[in-house]
Parts: C-alpha cells; sequence; structure tokens
C-alpha cells in the first residue's frame, strides 16, 4: 500500500472510532448538556476525518473540492447547532445533572 492509502485508511478508522465515541456519549450521557457535547465535539471531530479520508480518496478534481467546503461547513454548523441546543434547554428551564441527583 502505498503511504495515502495508509493515510486513508488511517483518517477513515479514526473517523469511524470519534462516530462511535459520539454514540456511546448520547446513549451514556445523563443530562441534554453532556449529550449536547458529545456530540457535537465527538460527531465533528469523526466526520471531518471520514470526510478528510474521501477526499484524499478522490485526489483532485470538483468532488475534492466539495468535500473541504463540506469540511467547512461541518465546523460551523455543528458547534452552533450543539450551542442553540443548549440555549433551548436552558430556556425551558432543564436543569443540569449533578451528582446529588444520584442519592
Amino acid at each position: 500500500m502505498t503511504p495515502v492509502e495508509w493515510a486513508i485508511v488511517v483518517l477513515a478508522v479514526l473517523g469511524a472510532f470519534f462516530g462511535g465515541v459520539a454514540a456511546v456519549g448520547i446513549v451514556r450521557m445523563p443530562d441534554i448538556y453532556t449529550r449536547a457535547h458529545a456530540a457535537s465535539k465527538s460527531d465533528t471531530l469523526g466526520a471531518v476525518l471520514t470526510i478528510a479520508a474521501v477526499a484524499l480518496a478522490l485526489e483532485t478534481g470538483l468532488s475534492t473540492i466539495k468535500a473541504v467546503f463540506l469540511v467547512v461547513f461541518m465546523f460551523l454548523t455543528n458547534p452552533t447547532a450543539a450551542h442553540a441546543i443548549a440555549r433551548a434547554a436552558e430556556d425551558q428551564g432543564i436543569e443540569p445533572w449533578t451528582t446529588e441527583d444520584d442519592q
């Protein structure tokens, strides 16, 4: 395998790993605020790494430029959406989870 093919495999595997971490975070976290954090951070990184693997696999051309624009779009929209969800939860009066809730 060439070094570019190795980079594609590594990026795709890391993207899948962080996507899995985001899914586990959404399922395991106790409240909306920590779930939004897990989803926005890990999911954004996983998607960006996966799209970077796609951009490398496509080499040069219009599809690669579209993939780069998609990465930029995701960096702008995913954190903004997570912030909007957290703000809406706070506006609705949803209290954050604390350790006292377990007792």
